[in-house]
C-alpha cells in the first residue's frame, strides 16, 4: 500500500510538473503564410470573418485549441469515433497544396503547421460571441 500511495504521489508530481513547462510558441507569421497559400479565405471569406455560405463557419477569434482539434479530426475523416466527415476540409488538411513534400507533391499539414495556422486564425479580429 505504501507503494501505491509513494507511486500516486510521483504521478502526480510528474503531472503538475509537466503542466508547467512553457508551450512551444507558435509561429503567427508562418501560419499567416499558411492560411494565405492554403486559400482558407476562398470558403471562409475576408478575414476568416464573412464566409461564402451560411454552412460556413467564421474563424477568425476562435480559440486555438479548438481550431487544431478540429483541423486534426478532419486529417482522421474515415474514423467515426474521433474524426470529422467534410470532404472539403479532409482535402485542405491532407493534400493542401500549400505545403509539398520532398517529391513536390501536397502533403498533410504536420501538428506544428496546424497549431501555427490555429494561432494566426485566433489572433483574427472576429465577431464570435461567447455566452457567459
Amino acid at each position: 500500500m505504501k507503494t501505491l500511495k509513494t507511486l500516486s504521489i510521483a504521478l502526480g508530481a510528474l503531472v503538475l510538473g509537466a503542466a508547467t513547462l512553457p508551450a512551444s510558441a507558435a509561429d503567427l507569421a508562418n501560419g499567416k503564410a499558411l492560411v494565405q497559400k492554403g486559400a482558407c479565405v476562398a470558403c471562409h471569406g475576408e478575414g476568416l470573418n464573412k464566409p461564402i455560405s451560411p454552412d460556413y463557419p467564421k474563424l477568425a477569434g476562435q480559440h486555438a485549441d479548438y481550431l487544431y482539434h478540429a483541423m486534426m479530426s478532419y486529417q482522421v475523416s474515415g474514423n467515426a469515433l474521433v474524426g470529422r466527415s467534410n470532404a472539403i476540409m479532409a482535402g485542405q488538411v491532407n493534400a493542401n497544396p500549400a505545403v509539398t513534400g520532398k517529391d513536390g507533391k501536397p502533403r498533410p499539414f504536420t501538428r506544428k503547421e496546424l497549431k501555427d495556422i490555429a494561432a494566426y486564425i485566433e489572433s483574427l479580429p472576429g465577431d464570435l460571441v461567447l455566452k457567459k
